[in-house]
C-alpha cells in the first residue's frame, strides 16, 4: 500500500480574488542554508527545528503531525461512544469495550500471563503431524508461512488462494542472516526479548534460554531460504499455482488439506509465492527437535499477544523497539489502546468519522483535481521519446480506466459476526477479532472479486494504488489540513497534494504496476524494445539511490524503492504540468517574494518534513519501500530542470545533477 495525499478546494477553479491566497508556511524554511547547497534543509529547516523528536517518536514529520490530529478526532469518537450505554451486539457496543479493555491497566496487570494459559498448554502437548492444523486453528499463531485470499494476478476479475513466506519474529530475514545494519545489536536485544517473555509465562532461567536459543536457531534456518524484499520485488517470480493434491504429495510434512479443512474451505489450486522456501518448511518440520518446534511455536504465540496483555509483556516488546528504532519512550496508552477498535472495527468507526469530519464538498474538488492530473499525465505517455506509439496507446488505455476512490466506500462492512465480550479477557477477545478477519478473507476464496471494496478505513492518513483493480484510493482523513487547505494558492496545493495524487496514478506505470494491463491483470502490454528502455531508464535511477549515503558507510536500497522513487518523480512532473495547464496562460502568484514555481517545488518538500533517529534511519533503509523523507526531495529534485530553473542552480552546486546523467521515466 502506497502513501499518498489528497486535495485543496482552490485547486479546481482557483482562489478568489477576494481572498489572499496563502503561500508557504516561510516558518518552515531555514533561509541560512542554500537551496543550491541542500534543497531539503532550506525547504524543511524551520519546521524540523520547530518539531523536534519527542520521546514517543522514532521520525516524526507531517505526516505523523496529521496522524496525530486524526488520533484525537478519532479518540473523541470513542469516548462519546464510551460514556453512553450502548446495546450489547451494536458497533457502538464493540468499539466502546474494546477501548476500555485497552485502557484498563488494573485488570490487565491483574490477569497478567492467565489468558495464555489453555493455548500454552495446547502447544506443549502438540505433536509434528498436528502442527499445521494448529496453524489453522489457533489466532496469534504466526509460525512458518502465511495463507490469504487475493485476486489472481492472472485472472483479476476472480479470487483464489496464495501461500507466501513468513514466521520470523523480527519480520525481516536480514537481521538473522546479518545482512542488515546494526543486526548484531538486534540480534541480542531479540534474544534478551525471548528469554523476558519466557519469564513472565513461567519458565525458569535455564528454560527461557533454551526457548531463545531453539527460537532463534530456527527462525535462522528458515530466514536462510526466504527471499529478501529487494527480490520480492519481481512479482511474476511469485506467481506459482500449483495443483493442491500435488503440492500435498510431493511435501506430506505440511498437512494444507488439513489445514484449509479446519478454515471449511475446499482449495484446489493455490498460488505459492515462493517454492523453494516451501520446500525449506517441509524439511523443517521433518527434522527438527519438536522441543525446538513447541518452543518457536510458543515464542510466536507469546509474541502476539504480548501487546494486549500486561505491562510486562508490553515493557519487553518496547525494550526491543528500543533497539529497533531507537524510540524512547512508550506511546500513551491512550493512543495504544485507539489503535485496535481503529483496526478491527476500522470501517464501523469510518462511518462515525466522516459524518463528523468529512464535507461532501471534499469529493467533488479532490475528482477535479484527480482529472487534471490524469489530463496531464495522459500529455506525458504522449510525449515520451523512448515509447512506441503502440504502448503508448495500452499505456493511454490504462490511464483512462483508473477507477477512482475518495472519502469512503460506498457500502459499509458488516461486523455483525463479530462478538466481543467485555467479560472475557482482552487478548481473547483479540482472538474472536482474529478469527472473524481470517473468516472474512477466507469466505472470498472462489468468488468474484469485490471491486468495491476499500483496502484502508476513511479515518487512516495515507491512500494507495492498487493493481489487481487499476485504482487509486484516498480515505477522508488525508483531506484537511496542514494537506487540504481550501486557503492555499494553486502552487502550493499542486506542489504538494497534486504531486502526490501523480504519485498513485504514476504507480501504475512503474517497475510493478507496469506488469498489469487496464484490467487488472498481469500481462506484458509492452514491445520488447520498450521494455528494455524502461528497464534501463529504471536501472539508472537505481544506481542513483544506491549512491546516496544515508548514514556512515550506509547506503540507500536503489532497487528496494525504485517504485517509490519512479512514482515521486512522475508525481512531480505530472502535477508540474496540471499546474501551469491550471494557469491557462496566466501568471501564478508571487507570495512573500516567494515565485508560483519555487512555492511548487517548497510545498513538495515540505509534504516530506521530519525528523528522524538514527536508529531508524537504518530501520527503514533495510525494510521500507519509501526512499527517505531528506532523499525523496534532494535526489528526486536532482532529475528536474524547471527545479534548477525556479531556483538558479547551476553547474558547480551541490542540488545541480549535469543533464547527461538526469532520469526522466514518466
Amino acid at each position: 500500500m502506497i502513501i499518498s495525499l489528497a486535495v485543496a478546494s482552490c485547486v479546481a477553479g482557483g482562489c478568489s480574488k477576494q481572498q489572499s491566497p496563502k503561500g508557504i508556511d516561510t516558518a518552515n524554511l531555514d533561509t541560512e542554508v542554500s537551496p543550491k547547497d541542500d534543497f531539503y534543509d532550506y525547504a524543511c529547516g524551520g519546521w524540523m527545528k520547530a518539531n523536534p523528536l519527542t520521546a514517543e517518536y522514532s521520525r516524526y514529520g507531517t505526516f505523523d503531525e496529521l496522524a496525530e490530529n486524526t488520533n484525537k478526532q478519532v479518540r473523541d469518537l470513542i469516548d462519546d461512544l464510551a460514556a453512553q450505554e450502548n446495546e450489547q451486539g451494536t458497533n457502538a457496543q464493540k468499539i466502546a469495550d474494546l477501548y476500555k479493555m485497552g485502557m484498563d491497566s488494573t485488570e490487565l496487570n491483574k490477569q497478567g500471563a492467565a489468558p495464555l494459559a489453555s493455548d500454552l498448554a495446547t502447544i506443549a502437548a502438540v505433536e509434528r503431524d498436528g502442527i499445521v492444523n494448529l496453524m489453522s486453528t489457533m489466532p496469534g499463531l504466526d509460525v512458518f508461512f502465511g495463507t490469504g485470499v487475493e485476486a489472481d494476478l492472472m485472472n483479476a476479475d476472480m479470487n483464489t488462494m496464495y501461500l507466501s513466506q513468513g514466521g520470523l519474529g523480527l519480520g525481516d530475514r536480514d537481521y538473522y542472516t546479518g545482512d542488515a545494519p546494526n543486526s548484531e545489536n538486534i540480534m541480542a536485544a531479540y534474544r534478551t526479548y525471548l528469554t523476558t517473555i519466557a519469564g513472565l509465562i513461567g519458565y525458569d532461567e535455564e528454560a527461557a534460554n533454551r526457548l531463545a536459543d531453539n527460537t532463534i536457531a530456527v527462525e535462522t534456518r528458515l530466514a536462510k531460504g526466504q527471499m529478501t524484499r529487494t527480490e520480492q520485488r519481481d512479482i511474476e517470480a511469485q506467481y506459482n499455482p500449483y495443483e493442491l493434491a500435488k503440492l500435498q504429495e510431493s511435501y506430506p510434512n505440511i498437512d494444507l488439506k488439513g489445514y484449509f479443512s479446519a478454515h471449511k474451505l475446499d482449495v484446489d489450486t493455490i498460488i505459492v509465492g515462493q517454492p523453494g522456501y516451501y520446500a525449506l518448511v517441509s524439511e523443517v518440520l521433518k527434522d527438527t527437535d519438536m522441543q525446538a518446534l513447541r518452543d518457536y511455536m510458543t515464542a510466536s504465540y507469546v509474541g502476539s499477544a504480548s501487546p494486549y496483555l500486561s505491562d510486562d509483556f508490553i515493557d519487553a516488546n518496547f525494550e526491543l523497539s528500543k533497539v529497533l528504532s531507537g524510540v524512547q519512550e512508550k506511546r500513551p496508552r491512550w493512543k495504544r489502546a485507539l489503535r485496535v477498535p481503529n483496526g478491527i472495527l476500522g470501517e464501523a468507526l469510518g462511518q462515525l468519522y466522516v459524518e463528523r469530519h468529512f464535507p461532501e464538498t471534499s469529493k467533488a474538488k479532490m475528482l477535479d483535481l484527480v482529472g487534471n492530473l490524469k489530463g496531464a499525465l495522459g500529455e506525458h505517455i504522449a510525449n515520451l521519446t523512448w515509447m512506441s506509439d503502440s504502448t503508448k496507446m495500452r499505456a493511454q488505455e490504462k490511464l483512462d480506466a483508473f477507477t477512482v476512490k475518495i472519502g469512503y466506500p460506498d457500502n459499509w462492512r458488516d461486523y455483525s459476526k463479530l462478538d466481543i465480550d467485555p467479560t472475557l479477557p482482552y487478548w481473547n477477545n483479540i482472538q474472536r477479532a482474529i478469527l472473524f478477519n481470517n473468516d472474512f478473507n477466507n469466505s472470498d476464496y472462489g468468488k468474484p472479486v469485490d471491486r468495491s471494496r476499500w483496502y484502508m478505513s476513511p479515518q487512516t492518513v495515507n491512500a494507495y494504488y492498487n493493481p489487481t483493480t487499476n485504482e487509486i484510493c484516498f480515505p477522508a482523513a488525508i483531506l484537511q489540513a496542514p494537506f487540504f487547505d481550501p486557503n492555499a494558492d494553486d502552487a502550493v496545493n499542486y506542489g504538494a497534494i497534486g504531486v502526490v495524487i501523480g504519485h498513485e496514478m504514476t504507480h501504475g506505470f512503474d517497475d510493478q504496476g507496469r506488469n498489469f494491463d487496464k484490467d487488472g491483470n498481469m500481462a506484458n502490454w509492452w514491445t520488447e524494445a520498450d521494455a528494455e528502455a524502461f528497464n534501463a531508464l529504471a536501472e539508472k535511477l537505481v544506481d542513483q539511490f544506491n549512491a546516496v549515503e544515508v548514514a556512515p558507510g550506509v547506503n540507500a536500497n536503489g532497487k528496494l524503492t525504485l517504485g517509490e522513487n519512479i512514482a515521486d518523480q512522475g508525481g512531480l512532473r505530472v502535477a508540474h504540468t496540471a499546474y501551469l495547464n491550471s494557469l491557462n496562460g496566466k501568471e501564478g502568484n508571487t507570495i512573500d517574494g516567494l515565485t508560483p514555481e519555487q512555492q511548487f517545488y517548497l510545498a513538495y518538500a515540505n509534504v516530506w518534513a521530519g525528523n528522524i533517529r538514527d536508529e531508524e534511519v537504518l530501520n527503514r533503509t533495510q525494510s521500507d519501500p519509501h526512499s527517505l523523507g531528506r532523499w525523496r526531495v534532494n535526489a528526486t529534485l536532482r532529475n528536474i530542470k524547471p527545479f534548477f530553473e525556479a531556483f538558479g542552480i547551476t553547474e558547480g552546486d551541490p542540488m545541480y545533477r549535469p543533464a547527461e546523467e538526469r532520469v526522466i521515466i514518466w
